[in-house]
């Protein structure tokens, strides 16, 4: 007969099933062993000679990518402390667009030290308050190592450099030609009173050619065909309908008697008068291009290619959205004249041939447009997604630099820097909080380290170097590593360049110490047993399937 074994009295309090994880090595060290084996995954893809994971979701699509962004979406993290860290880039992602990579890095280096400090004997209160205060001190210092400042966020060749270094962290080789095309696009949109809205700038992947055939243009870009015969209309007055550009029909079904041949001649006459009033009403009111939310019926067809009306057909209300918005028309929910204001002003809508796809071109030649596309060519689809996130990222940073022209050294200068203050702060601190404060330094200094070996350099050898050049008080903090040397240079980032932006680093410290303090302050893992039943749909639908 097998003995009994008696549950604990906090096992005996929940229900069956649960399980209870507590102390320093159950529940403690068990978060930070995960966090840190997350934060190994993704060092690698850090910086611009950072390299690819190839990721295969549940859907069985392939991803091959070094944002981190992207990786930790399709990998699904389950383990409740590294989701907490997961959160932390997520919400790098939606406030700044960038930086995903650098906070994940932080906070598992933080956590990495934090288990040194355990194993010595630290609370983790202790150091979870030698955190926080090593935290505010670093944007304390932040403030002070500004190196450059955006004077003019329209100027082309002002922007170029902040995007750059955005960009060339996703595509090594490619930074200036995208950076210029990003710049390109965002300046031409860029509104003067209003905040820079993201979704103005949209990309169009039309597969062939090579990444470097790619091009911008103002206004908007649709894989499709038009209806119409009319292929191409200048200085084009737009309608725009949400339903179909279709005869109505009853919502009953109706029976009709014939008695004489006659009324058989005569019975689509009256439904042709209505179908060509409509259309010669829109072509007199100046309509010279219509675009239907559904289907196009065969005798409007007809009759619009009779009055010379081109006809366009948008299936996705997001994109009738945004063609509304480019064109300045205002979707109507019925077939009837659009007044003046309700009608859209484009300079050129042609039907053009890019590679061997066709689409439709909506372009706008005034100087300020609301919408500008970029269309993105590419030998592989898998080359094209990530060209799309990179202009991602370089649309976003944009956004950022509006909001905060100032910049910091880039080549991991500004971390270097932030490491040897906070160590000299950390020696002049008393109590147990010091010991925090001071591998809260050498967290900063994984950045260097990571960017050097990823190119295939000793990581040792140019922290050392990048220490003796910030020992100058003058020129050393802008003292960065030089990635395009076979040997372990250092070069002034001013000079060349390199720059990061100002608040992509203050909020991605500040997430990164918020996400290793939440993971520290827990001492116990309660999980109910999870119910049975289909698992609920994750995360919400991409609007743009629709």
């Amino acid at each position: 007969m097998a003995m009994h074994v008696p549950k604990s009295y906090f096992q005996n309090m929940m229900k069956d099933g649960t399980k209870h994880l507590t102390g320093m090595h159950e529940a403690v060290f068990s978060n930070l062993e995960a966090c840190t084996e997350l934060y190994k995954t993704i060092m690698t893809c850090y910086g611009p000679k950072g390299l690819n994971k190839m990721v295969i979701n549940h859907l069985s699509k392939l991803f091959v990518t070094n944002d981190a962004a992207t990786i930790i979406k399709e990998l699904e993290v389950q383990h409740p402390a590294a989701k907490m860290i997961v959160l932390a880039s997520q919400q790098q992602e939606s406030e700044c667009g960038d930086g995903t990579n650098f906070v994940m890095i932080l906070a598992g280096a933080l956590l990495q030290k934090a288990i040194d400090l355990l194993e010595c004997g630290l609370s983790p209160s202790e150091v979870i308050k030698g955190y926080e205060m090593a935290g505010e001190k670093c944007l304390e210092i932040l403030e002070t190592l500004c190196c450059h400042t955006v004077k003019d966020v329209k100027d082309v060749e002002s922007v170029v450099p902040i995007i750059r270094t955005s960009v060339a962290s996703k595509q090594d080789g490619y930074e200036d030609f995208l950076a210029e095309l990003i710049s390109d696009a965002c300046v031409k949109i860029m509104p003067s009173q209003r905040t820079f809205n993201v979704d103005s700038v949209r990309t169009c992947k039309i597969l062939g050619s090579g990444v470097l055939s790619s091009t911008c243009l103002q206004g908007m870009v649709f894989k499709r065909n038009v209806e119409s015969d009319i292929t191409t209309v200048q200085n084009a007055k737009v309608a725009v309908f949400s339903c179909p550009f279709d005869i109505g029909t009853t919502e009953t079904k109706g029976t009709v008697l014939i008695n004489n041949a006659d009324e058989l001649k005569n019975f689509s006459v009256d439904e042709e008068k209505l179908v060509e009033g409509q259309v010669q009403a829109l072509a007199e009111a100046g309509i010279t291009c219509v675009v239907s939310g559904g289907k196009v019926g065969d005798m409007m067809m007809h009759f619009a290619n009779k009055f010379n009306i081109m006809v366009v057909r948008l299936m996705s209300k997001w994109d009738l959205r945004r063609l509304c918005k480019s064109i300045n028309a205002t979707a109507l929910p019925n077939l009837t004249v659009p007044s003046p204001e309700e009608t859209g002003d484009c300079s050129i809508i042609q039907l053009e041939e890019v590679g061997d796809t066709t689409v439709v071109v909506f372009r706008q030649e005034r100087e300020e447009s609301a919408m500008s596309t970029i269309i993105i060519r590419g030998s592989t689809e898998n080359i094209m997604d990530d060209i799309e996130r990179a202009i991602d990222d370089g649309v976003n940073s944009v956004k950022v630099l509006t909001r905060d022209q100032r910049c910091l050294p880039g080549a991991a200068a500004t971390e270097i820097e932030l490491a040897k203050q906070l160590m000299s702060y950390g020696e002049q601190t008393p109590g147990m909080e010091q010991y925090a404060i001071r591998k809260f330094a050498e967290a900063f200094e994984v950045f260097p380290k990571i960017l050097a070996e990823n190119t295939g350099l000793k990581g040792n050898e140019v922290l050392a170097k990048m220490y003796n050049a910030h020992q100058d008080q003058v020129s050393g903090i802008n003292a960065g590593i030089n990635l395009e040397s076979d040997q372990c240079e250092v070069m002034d980032v001013v000079e060349r360049q390199v720059f990061d932006l100002f608040l992509t680093k203050h909020w991605g410290i500040k997430y990164a110490v918020n996400a290793a303090t939440t993971v520290l302050v827990v001492d116990q893992i309660i999980m109910a047993k999870q119910a049975g039943g289909p698992k609920p749909r994750k995360g919400q639908a991409d609007p743009d399937d629709e």
